[in-house]
């Protein structure tokens, strides 16, 4: 990845310290953020500070051994959608065990995904984190209300296009009103 800041004083710059946690083989340096495949863990990662990262920080757990522990929950009741529950429900429907115990998210990861018909619930955060969880996931995943990544990334779509996703729909809104297929 080029033209991330390691600078900024973006929240969401702490995904990579998620990364590192996760041991998910990543490495910076002047040139860009890389990453490598390996094996990656279970994390705990407080994000009560930067909650619009949960969504992404599910998608990783999924893919990590043992159970991630997310501290922040509260945070996310007021989003576009309830997040802590829809994440629960709808990596649920994916496979991922997701519990909520007070301001805690307990993700139980590296059983793998499932493709499935899910729901953006019209929050552009978790239609993206469950295109990228799909990536990986054994079979196909629709992604009801994919258009909701509208709000703040237009070219999502075609930007997983080019790691490999098939995505079906394109970026037409009215093709995507029916839904993402990755």
């Amino acid at each position: 990845m080029r033209g991330l800041s390691t600078a900024s004083t973006q929240a969401d710059k702490k995904i990579t310290e998620a990364l590192m946690a996760a041991n998910a083989g990543i490495a910076i340096d002047a040139k860009g953020i890389q990453l490598h495949k390996t094996e990656m863990n279970a994390f705990e990662f407080d994000a009560t500070d930067c909650p619009d990262l949960f969504p992404p920080l599910v998608a990783l757990a999924a893919y990590c051994s043992g159970i991630t522990k997310i501290k922040g929950v509260s945070r996310l009741a007021h989003k576009e959608s309830d997040r802590g529950i829809t994440l629960q429900e709808e990596f649920g429907k994916m496979g991922l065990k997701v519990d909520l115990d007070g301001d805690l998210m307990h993700v139980h990861g590296g059983n793998g995904l499932k493709g499935t018909l899910v729901h953006s619930r019209h929050d552009h955060r978790i239609a993206m984190a469950c295109a990228v969880a799909a990536l990986r996931a054994e079979g196909d995943t629709t992604i009801e209300e994919a258009y909701a990544i509208n709000k703040s990334y237009p070219d999502f779509y075609d930007h997983i296009k080019t790691l490999g996703a098939q995505v079906k729909g394109g970026i037409d809104l009215s093709a995507l009103k029916e839904g993402f297929k990755g």
